[in-house]
């Protein structure tokens, strides 16, 4: 297996880090020296490691990670996450959240998506914009407090500590970063709490209170899940759909083509958002550990073993794609690999009128076990 170095910090490889992936392609797997781990850009290892049973989120018993006391209040959070957690746990989680995000309330939010683009960029002035804090961190945050039910003048406060939290998981993590994110942690908790407890009294038409009836109704929902649950939506719904505008955006307007070219139906929206998120996704590595002794690819993982599995490099393989590195949005069914945003298409097509300060960069070199 060949080594490669390459600083994940470094500023030429967040703005670009698809020269790396091109170098390090050629054989399944590979190890990277900054990380430590073994890592693959190849699609087939990928896409099979990620179905693969064998390797899970979750560390086998007697093989989780040394966690220092300070970061207990983040990862006594985290250890209800439905990220975090494999089956029978994981299936629960994920049939509680089925049953609450009901098709009338997913179907009532296009319109109200459409709404919020169309009042966002009436209110754009001067001839630049940054959208970043202007567009795409504002839907995905005020639409996420819309469906659980969260007051939206909440919004700044709950941006913030989503922003504290998430950072754990980036490469510039510190002591710094970490006081941050277990202040955030604890403070979010208990705003969730309050609201939790507020909400019992006070039933309304959203997600906390159907998941709240979830709970008291005796289905297995722990209010520790609750409060984990609500907070999971709110951060990692809201990162990765910002992160993945900002890409898909720049993507769009560096193409040379008319943006408003990519919107023409419905059909073709939803291939252009497919597209960019194969082209330049908002989230890049994704680990697992390997939860028994295993031969895959040529190399002999062991129990406990960590692999970073590098969705974005995947998602470019010549091997299965064609023309790989090109924003293509009429090359069909993809089958990519999807890591990022899955509720883009009713405010993409107010992409395309408006100028921004170029160049966008929303690479995430984090990573999530």
């Amino acid at each position: 297996m060949k080594h490669f170095r390459q600083d994940p910090r470094d500023g030429n490889f967040v703005q670009n880090p698809y020269d790396f992936y091109e170098e390090v392609r050629g054989e399944p797997l590979f190890f990277w020296e900054d990380y430590g781990l073994v890592c693959s850009v190849d699609h087939a290892a990928v896409n099979a490691m990620l179905r693969d049973r064998r390797f899970g989120r979750e560390a086998p018993e007697g093989f989780e990670p040394e966690r220092p006391e300070h970061l207990k209040p983040f990862y006594d959070v985290e250890e209800h996450s439905i990220l975090e957690r494999e089956p029978p746990t994981h299936t629960r989680l994920r049939s509680l959240l089925v049953r609450a995000f009901t098709n009338k309330r997913i179907a009532a939010l296009e319109p109200e998506i459409d709404a919020l683009a169309r009042e966002l960029v009436a209110g754009f002035e001067g001839d630049t914009i940054d959208l970043l804090p202007a567009f795409c961190e504002k839907i995905p945050i005020i639409v996420i407090s819309r469906l659980l039910g969260v007051p939206e003048d909440m919004a700044d406060q709950l941006l913030a500590w989503s922003h504290d939290m998430v950072a754990m998981y980036q490469v510039r993590r510190d002591r710094a970063v970490e006081d941050a994110a277990v202040k955030a942690t604890l403070e979010f908790t208990a705003f969730i709490r309050a609201f939790i407890e507020a909400r019992r009294d006070d039933p309304r038409d959203d997600l906390i209170t159907s998941l709240i009836a979830a709970r008291d109704e005796g289905a297995k929902l722990s209010t520790d899940e609750l409060v984990t649950t609500c907070i999971l939506l709110l951060n990692a719904g809201h990162e990765a759909t910002v992160h993945g505008f900002a890409n898909g955006i720049k993507t769009i307007l560096k193409s040379g083509a008319a943006p408003a070219s990519y919107f023409t139906t419905p059909e073709r929206t939803l291939a252009t958002v497919d597209e960019t998120l194969r082209f330049d996704p908002p989230l890049h590595m994704f680990t697992r550990y390997a939860m028994e002794d295993i031969e895959a690819f040529g190399h002999s993982f062991k129990t406990g073993d960590t692999v970073g599995l590098l969705l974005a490099g995947a998602n470019r393989d010549p091997a299965k794609f064609a023309h790989a590195d090109r924003f293509d949005v009429d090359r069909g069914g993809t089958g990519h690999l999807p890591s990022g945003p899955v509720c883009i298409s009713a405010s993409v097509r107010h992409w395309r009128n408006w100028k921004c300060a170029l160049p966008f960069r929303s690479f995430s070199s984090g990573f999530r076990t």
